[in-house]
């Protein structure tokens, strides 16, 4: 008998209580749900949007095998799932009345959670993007390396960064993105981002982290101006935000890159990322009219 069930946190305290120890059992593969979840566990349910996050759980016997939240405006993110959990969830939504309007998670599962949702709601999933995780290995600098120097982003560069954020969130085809200039201040206050600068002094490019979580750090955002691109800025701003990870004790440095970008994927690897597995984001809403 199955005895699965699919349980609604009210928080993300509760939803850690639950989940936490499950989420850190795989850190690599839920980086995305222990990062973003530290980020409202520390600044409060309100720091990705102003609709309240939710949060689910799948027990088994009393043991956790899967988890999802979704931030508004952001896709429902999932662990993986196999087809039946994938069934069991989609039927959960629908029944809770969930408003999903995507859905970010490894690749089968999101597949998996796709080809429910359309058998149960007969609306047609559209593949957004396919995106692949790194794990660094041994970080080597890309040869040549362009002129300038790095230095961690202060209160000076508050309306560069909010401007690039807008920028790389717009690049990036984002459905949403956080307040601008709060997401530069807590970036700057956490000293979380690191640019790279001409030898003059002129910022070209930057590279981000998250926080530490579960001995894991992930790289994001990396973004350089259209106008700058191809002198290896990004290479060498990823680099150093990498070795800051590093230097900061983390066991693993992790990326995710958009597949459908081979320039952004050979520079990583050639600094020394590996790939984990791929994810997929499919839209779920107003797709059938498309």
């Amino acid at each position: 008998m199955d005895t699965s069930t699919w349980l609604r946190p009210p928080d993300v305290h509760a939803f850690l209580d639950r989940a936490g120890a499950f989420l850190r059992s795989r850190p690599a593969l839920h980086t995305v749900a222990l990062t973003v979840t530290e980020g409202l566990r520390v600044r409060g349910a309100k720091v990705y949007g102003n609709e309240a996050p939710v949060f689910g759980v799948l027990e088994r016997g009393g043991v956790v095998r899967a988890a999802y939240f979704r931030t508004p405006p952001y896709p429902l993110a999932v662990t993986p799932l196999t087809a039946e959990e994938a069934r069991s969830l989609v039927a959960h939504l629908v029944d809770v009345g969930d408003d999903v309007a995507g859905v970010n998670a490894e690749g089968g599962t999101a597949a998996a959670f796709a080809e429910a949702w359309r058998g149960r709601t007969g609306v047609e999933p559209r593949l957004h993007e396919r995106t692949r995780l790194y794990r660094l290995g041994e970080l080597r600098r890309p040869e040549p390396v362009p002129e300038g120097r790095v230095r961690v982003a202060g209160e000076g560069d508050r309306e560069l960064l909010a401007r690039w954020y807008v920028e790389f969130v717009r690049d990036i085809g984002g459905g949403g993105h956080r307040d601008p200039g709060a997401w530069a201040d807590t970036h700057i206050a956490d000293g979380l981002i690191r640019l790279w600068e001409t030898p003059d002094g002129v910022p070209v490019s930057m590279a981000g982290t998250t926080a530490k979580v579960a001995g894991q750090i992930r790289v994001a955002p990396v973004y350089t101006p259209a106008g700058l691109r191809g002198r290896g800025y990004a290479g060498a701003a990823t680099v150093e935000a990498s070795r800051a990870a590093l230097a900061s004790g983390a066991d693993e440095v992790l990326l995710f890159a958009d597949l459908a970008n081979p320039t952004s994927n050979g520079l990583y690897q050639r600094v020394g990322y590996r790939p984990v597995t791929d994810f997929a984001v499919y839209d779920l809403a107003g797709a059938a009219d498309g």
